[in-house]
């Protein structure tokens, strides 16, 4: 859905000569984030590791698979917990519009030994035909026979939504659905030991979608009124 709003309270016109002089004064900010990020990077590798215990099985294309199996002979694996429950008849619009961004990106982290596939709870017949309707070939998986989306925060037993007792997003709350979204990280060491370094929810994703870095330099910004991502469709369904 487009916005034909006009740019609120419109900036003011200058020369070029001001306007160097204003973007220059931004830059300074801009190069203290980036190392602000890169810090924070560095503190977020730092993180300990958890053993993963658990012997998660997951349905796939060419049937059962463990997690360890989801490595695909590299050492470092992502995650994508992507919204689509068991009874849904579609995938969470805005999952997809996240995941609109992964069938090129997954080529190169491969080369810097990552593998990046999803996951949901839905049954795996119902995620492949969803991946056709949107086009996508990234690896998706099903985990409705395992624990896992439950036990990495991304999905939710109804009572304990009703209670506000549910975990997410590293705390007690109603997260509003049986399903939300998420990114966890592991690592395999050289004994074929895998361990969970890293898991990131809600707003912590925001960062890995390239069209809110793009949004974010226009001078309407997301357009968003506040109300978060109201506009987004799946790619399908834009009008």
């Amino acid at each position: 859905m487009a916005s034909s709003k006009a740019i609120p309270q419109h900036p003011k016109v200058v020369s070029q000569a001001e306007w160097l002089a204003a973007r220059k004064e931004l830059l300074k900010k801009e190069k203290e984030l980036t190392r602000q990020k890169d810090a924070i990077s560095a503190e977020r590798r730092q993180l300990p590791w958890v053993k993963v215990e658990k012997n998660y099985v997951f349905d796939g294309p060419n049937g059962k698979v463990t997690l360890v199996d989801l490595f695909d002979g590299k050492s470092q694996l992502v995650i994508y917990h992507f919204m689509f429950g068991p009874d849904w008849k579609a995938g969470c619009p805005h999952c997809s519009r996240w995941a609109d961004n992964f069938n090129g990106i997954i080529v190169h982290l491969n080369q810097r030994d990552v593998t990046m596939v999803a996951i949901s709870r839905a049954p795996y017949r119902k995620l492949a035909a969803y991946r056709k309707r949107m086009g996508w070939s990234f690896k998706w998986l099903s985990s409705l026979a395992s624990d896992f989306n439950f036990d990495y925060q991304a999905s939710f037993h109804q009572e304990d939504l009703s209670a506000g007792r549910a975990y997410y997003n590293f705390t007690r709350q109603d997260p509003g659905s049986t399903e939300r979204e998420g990114i966890s990280v592991f690592v395999k060491d050289r004994r074929g030991r895998v361990f969970h370094t890293y898991s990131t929810y809600a707003r912590g994703i925001e960062d890995l979608n390239l069209d809110y870095r793009y949004l974010d330099l226009v001078p309407k910004g997301r357009d968003e009124g506040g109300r978060g991502p109201f506009w987004v469709r799946r790619h399908d369904e834009y009008g």
